[in-house]
């Protein structure tokens, strides 16, 4: 480990993805409910950090550069085709050993009902155990509004619940 390498915390590159893999990939995948996709995100997330790392570590967290890599990309591509694609419920089935998700219910609001930047926010905040600050970071946003796009993803997913009750 070279004196920089201590000081940013992470190491090396290749330290920091065999350390941060797996979270990132659940990350991705709960954003775009595919497996394929989200492979696929955290590997050209990665690509894309991997001519900046000193300058991203220097800067900050590079935890926080992938996941808005990853969010930016699955936005960018919601835009673009105006839908979502369906929604691989094969995890609930066991298929993503690191997700807890005990209520299909709230598996399936939370992709058809939330616009990715939304469930980005929500995957971050009680997935990821982020506080308001980092999903701010993230997200390109100030705290209050990474708060209000929480409480305004909540009132959708409640809403959606709701009527799946009735």
């Amino acid at each position: 480990m070279t004196s920089s390498d201590a000081v940013t915390g992470w190491g090396s590159f290749d330290q920091f993805v065999a350390a941060r893999s797996v979270p990132l990939q659940r990350f991705a995948y709960l954003v775009t409910g595919h497996a394929e996709d989200a492979r696929d995100a955290v590997q050209d997330a990665l690509v894309g950090l991997f001519p900046r790392w000193a300058r991203v570590v220097a800067a900050g967290d590079p935890e926080a550069y992938v996941r808005r890599s990853i969010m930016n990309a699955h936005v960018s591509r919601w835009r673009r085709v105006r839908r979502e694609s369906s929604w691989d419920p094969a995890w609930l089935d066991g298929a993503a050993p690191d997700v807890d998700m005990t209520d299909a219910a709230m598996a399936a609001a939370l992709c058809a009902e939330l616009a990715p930047r939304q469930r980005a926010a929500v995957v971050l905040r009680f997935y990821e155990g982020c506080a308001y600050d980092e999903i701010a970071e993230t997200c390109g946003m100030t705290p209050g509004a990474a708060r209000v796009l929480v409480h305004r993803a909540l009132a959708t997913l409640r809403s959606r619940l709701e009527d799946c009750d009735e």
